[in-house]
């Protein structure tokens, strides 16, 4: 149990310690480590806790690892549940547990290096090399974000038969373009897309 927790919070430190550009930068670092790595879950599991994380309220980084941090324990411990070794209760409770410990690490090194670095950043914002240095970042924080987006495009999310791909293609294409050309606002969107699924799956 003490391994697990420990486990998770080392992953999520060195996810929270690694991680440039904000939450969607976050999502290619947390499903290596948990899905890839780890094997804490399964890559479907983690896409539905990407759509959790976007419709539930606050940072879409911070919502995944808490989510994931309670998925992945309920999963590691699932079997001691079913052989009765542990009572659901408990099995509940821990869950929550690894939820409270991802979100606390994963948050800790952003609130360490920001003590520790805000007053010099401030002082040398206008020197060259540092601005040199966050010119090098963006484009790295572009390609993770596309990354994040890449990763989510599998058969679990478009469909395995030929149809639900072709719809799935459409919906995801259609969203797109309501965005880029038309403005529409991603709540809009969202919903609609919901309803979408909804009524043709």
């Amino acid at each position: 149990m003490l391994i697990l927790f420990v486990k998770l919070f080392i992953t999520f430190f060195k996810i929270g310690l690694f991680n440039f550009g904000g939450g969607y930068a976050m999502i290619p670092l947390i499903q290596h480590e948990i899905v890839e790595k780890n094997h804490w879950m399964t890559n479907n599991e983690f896409t539905d806790i990407i759509a959790i994380s976007q419709m539930t309220p606050g940072p879409i980084g911070i919502n995944s690892a808490t989510y994931a941090g309670y998925q992945a324990t309920y999963n590691e411990l699932a079997t001691a549940t079913v052989s009765g070794e542990m009572s659901s209760l408990t099995h509940y409770l821990l869950s929550i547990t690894g939820s409270f410990i991802a979100t606390f690490s994963v948050c800790l090194p952003s609130f360490i290096l920001l003590l520790a670095i805000a007053k010099m950043l401030v002082k040398y914002m206008g020197n060259r090399n540092v601005k040199q240095l966050f010119a090098g970042l963006r484009p790295v924080i572009v390609g993770l974000i596309a990354a994040s987006a890449l990763l989510l495009m599998d058969s679990s999310n478009f469909g395995f038969a030929t149809s639900e791909r072709i719809i799935s293609v459409l919906i995801c294409a259609g969203v797109f373009l309501a965005s880029w050309k038309y403005k529409i606002g991603p709540i809009t969107l969202l919903i609609a897309s919901g309803l979408l699924g909804l009524l043709i799956y």
